[in-house]
């Protein structure tokens, strides 16, 4: 069994402090829920999404479909809980449908 020394870490270590460190753990959350947009919502909703972007741990979504936002607003709650998980973290509190 090797003995770690007080000044050692893991490699995972040095990356979460260092993400911590410059704040950079959120911006990858934030990216991870928009890369897995697409694998919550299925192609045909993804290919009718027009802008992803998050603020202030709200997602924004844009569709060209005005049926398609009203179906998209009652699955809002489920859709957060899936993108969150999807990202291993409270990324995202509310979607809002233009």
């Amino acid at each position: 069994m090797k003995v770690r020394k007080a000044n050692e870490q893991t490699i995972g270590e040095a990356i979460g402090e260092f993400l911590d460190k410059y704040r950079l753990r959120d911006r990858m959350n934030e990216a991870k829920v928009i890369q897995s947009w697409e694998k919550v919502v299925g192609p045909m909703v993804s290919k009718h999404t027009v802008k992803l972007h998050i603020s202030k741990r709200v997602l924004h979504v844009r569709v060209n479909s005005a049926a398609l936002r009203n179906e998209l607003l009652f699955a809002r709650t489920r859709l957060i809980r899936a993108l969150n998980k999807e990202a291993g973290a409270q990324v995202i509190e509310d979607i809002v449908l233009n």
